[in-house]
Order: C-alpha cells, then sequence, then structure tokens
C-alpha cells in the first residue's frame, strides 16, 4: 500500500452510492452513553464492520467501557474522507470477508480527524498521518500500531498476533533489547509494527526516532534465521531508516537476493516500493562502477515484477511504478528533464490509461487515481498528469486534492498563475476544520514563494485561517495545530524580508485576540501564543 496520503480524491458519482449510510445510534453498556454507529464502510449493517464513530473523550471512554465489559480489545482507526490511503484500506481491506470477521473480537473505533474534537482525540492516543491503525487493551494500554501500507491480508495476519499475544509491543522490544529470547510471534509483531508512524511523532510510543535505524539493525542482526521473513523486514526496515556504517559486501549480497526472489520481493513490496530512494543509496556501490548498474537492474526489474503483479492492488502497482521512476532519476545524468527512459515512460502511459479504465470502486479510485497523476509527473509527463486530474475534477467528492497536484503541476512547470490560482481555488473548496487548516496552511506556504511581494493577498490569506481557528474549539492539537504553525514558521521566513512589518503587527493582533479567547487553564492558550514564535509545543490531550 501507498504510504500515508500521497495523494488523494473521492469520486461523487461512484460514492453516492458508497458512501456509509446515516449514522444510528445505540446503547451500549447502561451506564455509558450512546455512541454513534456508522454504517460499516464497504458492506450492510449485517455483514460490514460495526465502526463507533467517536470524536469526543466521552464517546472513546464509553467505546474502552464497552470493550471491558466484553472483554474485548480496542482496534481504533484514525483517518479522514479525503485522505486516499484510507479510500485504500476501505476498498482492499474493511470490505474482505477474513478481516471484518477478525474484528468481531475488537471493539472497533473510528476517529475522523475532521470530527469537531477529533484531534484533540489524536493527541490523546498519539496518532497524527491518517491512516493510522492501532491496537489498545481495554484498559487502554497500546499493544501494536498495524502498518497500513502492507498488503491487506498481512494487516490482518498482524492484527491477528496482536489479538492472540495481548502483550505490548513495547515490553516485547524490551525483551528483544535485553537479549531475551522470543517467540515466532514476537518476532513477526516487531517485524510488521509501524516504525515509520510511530517515529513520526515527538512523544514516541516505543522508541525515540533517533534509535531507530541501530535498534532496527540489532534486531535484524539477532532474529533467528529460522524467522527469515522477519529479520529480512528488520534488515530492510534498518537501512531504509538509515542505519549506519554503510552496508557490507554481505549486507548487499543479502539485499540483492530478496530482488532476485519473486516471492521475497512480494512479501516485502511495501518496503522495496516505498523505500525505493533509501534503499539504493544505502546498498549500490559507488557511481560509475559496473556493480552499481547491476544493483540497480535487478532493484528495477524486482520493481517491474511488483508492477505487473496481478495479485496485489492497484495503488500498490502504481506505488511500484512510482519507485521504479526514483531509481531511474538517481542515476540520470545532470540537466535531464526527468532521467526516465522512453520505454519505461511509455510503460506508464499504458499502465495508468488501464488503470484509469479499469478501477471502478470510489474508493480505490480515490487511492489509484490521484496517484497516477502523482507518478505521471514524476516520470515527467505533465500534460498527461493536468490531463488526468481535470478529467476528474467533477467526478470527484474532494476536489480540492486533485486541485492540490494542479497547483504542484504548474509550479514545477514555472507557471506562478496557475500554481496561485489551483492553490487558491483548493483552499477554497476543501472541507472540514482540520482539513479547512491545513489546506489554508499549504496555500499561505505557496503564495510566500511563489508571491511573497504581494503582502495584501498574503495577510488576507493568513488572517482567513486564523479566523476559522477561532471558530473551532480544538484548533491548536495534533494537525491542526501543526497546520498553524506551518503558517507562522512560513511568516517568520517571510518577514525576514523588509516591508513586512506593519503586516505582522496586524497578524500579531488578530492572534493574540484569537488566543485571549482560549481559557486561560486550556493548554491549548500557550501553544496558540507560540503560533508566530519558533518551535512551539503541542498541548495534550
Amino acid at each position: 500500500m501507498l504510504l500515508r496520503c500521497l495523494s488523494c480524491i473521492a469520486l461523487s458519482a461512484l460514492a453516492a452510492c458508497q458512501r456509509p449510510e446515516p449514522a444510528v445510534r445505540v446503547k451500549t453498556a447502561a451506564s455509558t452513553p450512546a455512541l454513534v454507529v456508522p454504517a460499516p464502510i464497504g458492506g450492510t449493517a449485517a455483514k460490514g464492520i460495526a465502526w463507533l464513530s467517536a470524536s469526543t473523550d466521552a464517546e472513546v471512554d464509553a467505546a474502552f467501557a464497552q470493550a471491558r465489559e466484553l472483554h474485548k480489545p480496542v482496534l481504533l482507526y484514525w483517518g479522514a474522507e479525503w485522505c486516499p490511503p484510507c479510500n485504500q484500506l476501505k476498498a482492499t481491506l474493511f470490505n474482505r470477508q477474513d478481516f471484518i470477521e477478525r474484528t468481531r473480537a475488537f471493539v472497533p473505533v473510528y476517529i475522523d480527524g475532521d470530527r469537531p474534537g477529533a484531534q484533540k482525540l489524536g493527541a490523546r492516543f498519539k496518532v497524527r498521518g491518517y491512516p493510522t491503525l492501532v491496537l489498545l487493551s481495554p484498559a487502554g494500554q497500546e499493544m501494536t500500531r498495524l502498518p497500513g501500507e502492507v498488503d491487506a491480508q498481512q494487516i490482518t495476519q498482524v492484527l491477528t498476533l496482536g489479538l492472540a499475544m495481548q502483550r505490548p509491543v513495547k515490553a516485547v522490544l524490551a525483551d528483544a533489547r535485553a537479549g531475551r529470547a522470543l517467540s515466532a510471534n514476537e518476532w513477526k509483531l516487531l517485524a510488521f509494527y509501524a516504525w515509520e508512524a510511530d517515529a513520526s511523532d515527538e512523544q514516541t510510543q516505543v522508541l525515540p526516532p533517533k534509535e531507530l535505524p541501530a535498534t532496527l539493525r540489532a534486531l535484524a542482526a539477532a532474529c533467528p534465521p529460522e524467522q527469515a521473513d522477519a529479520g529480512t523486514r528488520l534488515f530492510l526496515k534498518a537501512w531504509a531508516a538509515g542505519a549506519v556504517p554503510p552496508p557490507d559486501a554481505r549486507a548487499r549480497e543479502r539485499f540483492l537476493a530478496v530482488l532476485r526472489s519473486a516471492e521475497a520481493s512480494r512479501v516485502h513490496m511495501d518496503v522495496l516500493a516505498n523505500h525505493a530512494e533509501a534503499l539504493a543509496k544505502a546498498f549500490a556501490p559507488p557511481a560509475g562502477s559496473r556493480d552499481r548498474a547491476s544493483l540497480v537492474d535487478t532493484f528495477d526489474a524486482a520493481l517491474a515484477g511488483l508492477a505487473n503483479d496481478m495479485t496485489l492492488s492497484r495503488a500498490d502497482r502504481v506505488g511500484a511504478s512510482i519507485a521504479r521512476v526514483q531509481l531511474a532519476r538517481l542515476g540520470a545524468a545532470k540537466g535531464t528533464p526527468s532521467g526516465v527512459p522512453p520505454a519505461l515512460l511509455s510503460d506508464i502511459r499504458e499502465q495508468v490509461t488501464r488503470l484509469d479504465r479499469e478501477t471502478t470502486d470510489g474508493y480505490e479510485r480515490q487511492a489509484v487515481i490521484t496517484a497516477a497523476a502523482y507518478l505521471l509527473r514524476e516520470a515527467g509527463a505533465g500534460p498527461d498528469s493536468d490531463a488526468l486530474l481535470k478529467a476528474n475534477l467533477a467526478r470527484s467528492h474532494s476536489p480540492y486534492y486533485l486541485m492540490s497536484g494542479l497547483a504542484s503541476n504548474a509550479k514545477k512547470r514555472g507557471d506562478t498563475a496557475e500554481a496561485l490560482r489551483w492553490s487558491e481555488e483548493a483552499w477554497r473548496r476543501s472541507e472540514g476544520p482540520a482539513t479547512r487548516l491545513q489546506w489554508g496552511a499549504s496555500h499561505v506556504a505557496t503564495l510566500v514563494e511563489l508571491a511573497p511581494q504581494d503582502e495584501q493577498r498574503i495577510e488576507a490569506a493568513v488572517l482567513q485561517v486564523l479566523r476559522e481557528a477561532a471558530g473551532q474549539p480544538n484548533a491548536f492539537y495534533e494537525r491542526s495545530a501543526r497546520s498553524l504553525q506551518r503558517v507562522g514558521s512560513t511568516l517568520a521566513a517571510w518577514q525576514k524580508t523588509p516591508g513586512h512589518a506593519d503586516a505582522m503587527k496586524r497578524l500579531q493582533a488578530e492572534l493574540d485576540a484569537l488566543c485571549a479567547a482560549v481559557p486561560e487553564a486550556d493548554a491549548q492558550r500557550d501553544t496558540c501564543r507560540g503560533i508566530l514564535s519558533v518551535k512551539p509545543k503541542l498541548p495534550s490531550a
């Protein structure tokens, strides 16, 4: 599966008949409040996942009370309607009967990041990127985080492992680092833990980000030979994370063995595709050597096999093609337009045309079409990328994401006016409180980068973002807070150029008024005050 939120689209024409049914209220335990249960994603209420929709602490607490009463763990899903990897989960995982049946053993809770109060819950559970899947005990202890980018069947297997073990991955990691023996299932749990999602947060659940490369490398070395898949995955993850020192000849040969094996490449396809550039840089011999060219060719052949593997989802196949483009560009001479050989570009165009024709599920199109547009752009086929995005604007219930893609395309080709137009239109059309702040921050950054002299336009955009934040009760938690901090850091860079002092004073006054309205005891107040300062600290839930 693609890494979280690479691109996004949803088709109104298809989604109209595939969106969840209107929510209904049901009673939980007699002592707990009612919870909202949306119709399951990808099926009827009788056949789908019985999600409990939560956006407040009270609703989440009620879900955990139900979990304790039923002696079941909680499966927390953090996502958003516009997020393409989230829609990929809906199309390839949440509609699988084996996964649906597995969720009967959990209390499944869905937090939509655009629901009022959701970002505060994001801070509570330390989740940021969409999608994130977290398995928690009935008491609220985190057991493990599931990697949303792996194959749907693998996610189901990891979930089964977490259910069977009932042991926090943090404790398993502590045992491994202490040299204690682990079971086969414990090694698998470590190998398939969502390390990237965990390391993205300063308030990390398991391991400080700076310790990740060395720890993964040590785990890979300690993993018993009979646990080949787990050991190989930890090995690949370590080098993708930047393990040092550089790999020796033995490590390079181990990497090549994975690439030469269609079976091993398939098992670890998410690591190979999502981290192709980092892995190639780590394992490739010095530039210009015959061994380097051979390794890159072997890697490309493995990725080509994945791009044409019909057992993979369409989005995963696009991801493999994106990785092929990254490899091609690594070896391209400076000054070449894209570094992509004509034969590869021809394959990509053919692949995108076929996927556009074959992908009919609304959720799946949301992931596939924008990933394909990104692929075309990176391959140097900008006009084709534009055409694909524009052709889907009218069909999408989240056209603002496609418009952001059009803005990026225009910026890449040097068309400032079009980049600004699409960026502004994307923000104007964006929906949902957290999403609007995110798109507003992005537009402010685009304005400052492409039109720094347009003070009036920049000031007006920032004022609108701040005033929208003022109307949101939890604007200074998690993703929303980070969007506002992005505005602050953008303005900090902008004000270094002379002539903007008066505008900054007006914006600071607006922010001061916004912060004054936040109760003194609310942790959000300090975050608010720090928006125009350096690296303000986020509040905890």
